[in-house]
């Protein structure tokens, strides 16, 4: 089935590119055969010009109505013609302010210029003598078909590019909605074995078992099931409560801060009152290890972390400072795509799953504040609330 879609896909875009080229193609004839009916059209207005001056010149002074009707008939094609007996310029179907003689001249013959590179000049003889020569160029119909082309294929190029986004987006769309029911699933599959631990912990505690070990083993049952929940809201709009940023934020570093090397220096830096904001607290401390984890990894595992909570107006900052290798500049952006990763053996999902986290779920904003290679600043945005 995936082979057949892709062929399907292909084939369609053949075919694409093939209306495209004939569409171009006719376009073009279309316009060369245009272009060689108002040379024609010219040159019978040429011939009719000639006959005129000719009977003008010569004793009949009868003027032929096919002549006349002819000369009258064209009022699309300008031109400017230029009379070589007393060297004077006229012109026809062009639209000009008024101006004086002298710079009327100049203008006709700069219209001469430009029209003579469009089209050969025509030539009215009188018994082998020249007597004027003919400048046109290309009505206004022509004139407008010919950036039609142009603006048929930025249409098609739109179009296509349109299309393309779309596939794309439907094909995310698809990929996120497999990469949601992997983690449900996930979730699903976790929660036989803690929920067997748990009976096991039960269980220890009638044994004669150190009551330390067993604290320490209900603390990692419990970060078990905070995981579990976090995978199973993957996909789904998460329920935001009103939460003590600063509360929040001190029990992940504490946990953090137990769990982590001894070669890894942590500070926090957070204001003595509570600062609240709307937020769901699995995902918000999953989005706090995401970022040491991240610092750690640039570290290599030995250097200071630095957690920052300050506030400015009615917005709460979030920072997390480390002293690794830093991050240059042309990938500030980058890092927080998916599949995006400077580790050898790193997915590039981590800083992707946090901005989605921060942006879609908490509407705020996260972004690398400045990046040296002395060190790294992650900073997260979010609204206080009252």
């Amino acid at each position: 089935m995936y082979n057949r879609k892709s062929l399907v896909r292909y084939i369609l875009i053949l075919i694409s590119f093939l209306i495209v080229a004939l569409v171009g193609w006719n376009t073009y004839v279309f316009f060369d055969i245009l272009k060689q009916n108002e040379r024609s059209k010219m040159q019978i207005w040429a011939f009719a010009q000639q006959d005129l001056q000719e009977q003008m010149l010569s004793s009949n002074q009868v003027m032929s109505d096919v002549v006349l009707k002819v000369i009258e008939g064209n009022t699309t094609t300008p031109m400017v013609m230029h009379n070589l007996e007393n060297d004077s310029y006229d012109y026809r179907n062009i639209e000009l302010p008024k101006m004086d003689s002298l710079k009327l001249r100049a203008q006709m013959i700069e219209l001469s210029k430009e029209f003579s590179q469009e089209y050969k000049p025509l030539e009215v003889k009188y018994e082998g003598k020249l007597l004027t020569v003919i400048y046109y160029g290309n009505s206004p119909i022509i004139t407008k078909l010919k950036y039609y082309p142009a603006l048929l294929i930025i249409i098609l190029i739109l179009v296509f590019t349109a299309v393309y986004f779309f596939y794309r987006t439907a094909k995310s769309a698809d990929q996120n909605k497999l990469w949601a029911g992997m983690a449900k699933e996930t979730a699903h599959q976790i929660g036989t074995p803690l929920s067997s631990l748990v009976g096991w912990t039960e269980i220890l505690k009638t044994e004669n078992v150190n009551p330390d070990y067993i604290l320490e083993i209900e603390k990692d049952i419990d970060r078990l099931q905070t995981i579990t929940e976090r995978f199973s809201k993957i996909g789904s709009a998460p329920t935001l409560e009103r939460t003590d940023l600063v509360s929040e934020t001190t029990q992940t570093y504490d946990y953090l801060k137990a769990r982590s090397s001894k070669l890894i220096d942590f500070e926090l830096d957070v204001p003595e009152k509570p600062i609240y904001v709307l937020l769901n607290q699995q995902l918000f401390s999953w989005t706090i290890e995401n970022l040491v984890k991240n610092a750690i990894d640039a570290m290599k595992g030995k250097g200071k972390i630095v957690v920052t909570i300050s506030q400015k107006g009615n917005k709460a900052f979030l920072d997390v400072s480390d002293t690794g290798k830093g991050i240059p500049k042309r990938n500030h952006k980058k890092v927080f795509h998916p599949g995006f990763t400077t580790k050898k053996r790193g997915w590039g999902l981590g800083l992707s799953l946090v901005k989605r986290i921060i942006e879609e779920y908490h509407n705020g904003k996260i972004r690398v504040l400045r990046s040296t290679p002395k060190g790294t600043t992650m900073s997260i945005m979010l609204t206080e609330i009252t």
